[in-house]
C-alpha cells in the first residue's frame, strides 16, 4: 500500500451534500457497479482531520470490493463550519450521518471512527443500533465518568477554542503536532509528516473552535455505563505506545458483548496513519467476521 498514492486513483467520487441545512463533503471509494443498497463502510476522522485522512484505507476497502464513504465532519475539511456550537453536537451529527447513509440505499453501515470520530461512532451505535452493522473504534473513549472532571475538561476545551481563534491555525498546527499524544509520529517519513502538517494547516479556526465547544470531551455524555447495550460486532484498535488508550480499549472490550480488542505494537494514537497496512488488514478481517456473526450464532470474544 503506497503512501504516495494519488487521491484521484482512490476516490471514485467526491460530492457536497446538504443535510438538514448543513453542507457536508463526502468522498466515495469502491468498485464500479457496486450493488445498490450494499452495506457501506463509513469512515469518521479525528479532531483536525478530514475525509482525506482515509485515502489508504479507502483504497484497501475498494480493492476488496467494499463501498467506502469518508465524511468531513462539521468544521473540518470542506464541510461547513456553523456558528452555533450545538450544531456540532453528537445528536445533530448522528442525524446528519444517518441521512448521508440513507442516500446510499442501505439501512445500516459498518462505522469506523478514529479518536473524535470513534466517540461519535460509539454514540451512534448506542442511540441508533439498528443502523450499525458493526463498529470499529480506533483510539476512542466513552467519555469522562466524573462530572467534576467533565466540567474541568469543558473549561479547558473552551480555553483551547479561544486560543485557536486568537492565535490562528499556524499556532494550532505547531501546538497540536507537539502534543505527547502524537510523539510516535515523529518517526514517520518526512513526506508523510509534511502531508499531515499541511492537512492541519488547511483547517479553519472557527471550525475547530466550534467542534471543541459542541463535541469536546467535556461536552460528551459519559457512555461507559451503557456499553453492555452494544450488540453488534465491535473491534477496538489501539496503539501499544499509547498507554492510556491502550488500557481504555481493553477496558471497553470487557464491557461490550461482542467486542475484540487489538493492540498494535509500535503504533501510537493514530494507527491508520502510522501503520496503514496493519489497520487495513484488521479492518478487512473484522468485516469478514461481521458477516459470519450476522449469519451464524453470536459469540462473545474478548
Amino acid at each position: 500500500m503506497s503512501r504516495a498514492r494519488p487521491i484521484a486513483s482512490v476516490w471514485s467520487e467526491a460530492r457536497t451534500v446538504v443535510v438538514r441545512g448543513l453542507s457536508y463533503r463526502v468522498r466515495i471509494a469502491g468498485p464500479a457497479g457496486a450493488p445498490a443498497g450494499a452495506t457501506p463502510v463509513i469512515l469518521l476522522h479525528g479532531f483536525a482531520g478530514s475525509s482525506r485522512d482515509w485515502e489508504e484505507i479507502a483504497a484497501a476497502l475498494g480493492g476488496a470490493g467494499h463501498l467506502a464513504l469518508a465524511v468531513d465532519l462539521p468544521g473540518h475539511g470542506e464541510s461547513a463550519a456553523p456558528a452555533d456550537p450545538w450544531r456540532y453536537g453528537a445528536e445533530d451529527m448522528c442525524a446528519d450521518l444517518l441521512e448521508i447513509l440513507a442516500g446510499t440505499g442501505s439501512s445500516s453501515a459498518h462505522w469506523a471512527g478514529y479518536s473524535m470520530g470513534g466517540r461519535l461512532a460509539l454514540y451512534l451505535a448506542l442511540s441508533h443500533p439498528e443502523r450499525v452493522a458493526s463498529l470499529v473504534l480506533e483510539s476512542a473513549s466513552p467519555g469522562i465518568e466524573e462530572a467534576r472532571e467533565r466540567d474541568a475538561r469543558r473549561a479547558a476545551d473552551e480555553s483551547f477554542a479561544r486560543a485557536i481563534e486568537t492565535r490562528g491555525i499556524d499556532w494550532f498546527a505547531e501546538y497540536w503536532a507537539a502534543r505527547p499524544l502524537f510523539a510516535s509520529q515523529a518517526r514517520l517519513p518526512a513526506e508523510v509528516r509534511e502531508r499531515l502538517r499541511a492537512a492541519r494547516l488547511a483547517n479553519r479556526a472557527e471550525g475547530l473552535a466550534g467542534s471543541l465547544r459542541g463535541f469536546g470531551h467535556g461536552v460528551q455524555p459519559w457512555l461507559g455505563e451503557h456499553l453492555g447495550g452494544i450488540e453488534c460486532p465491535t473491534l477496538l484498535l489501539t496503539g501499544g505506545l499509547d498507554e492510556k488508550y491502550d488500557d481504555l480499549g481493553w477496558w471497553m472490550s470487557i464491557r461490550i458483548p461482542h467486542a475484540r480488542a487489538r493492540s498494535e505494537p509500535g503504533a501510537g494514537h493514530n494507527i491508520h496513519l502510522e501503520q496503514p497496512e496493519t489497520y487495513a488488514l484488521a479492518l478487512l478481517e473484522h468485516l469478514a467476521e461481521s458477516v459470519r456473526h450476522a449469519t451464524g450464532p453470536a459469540t462473545s470474544t474478548h
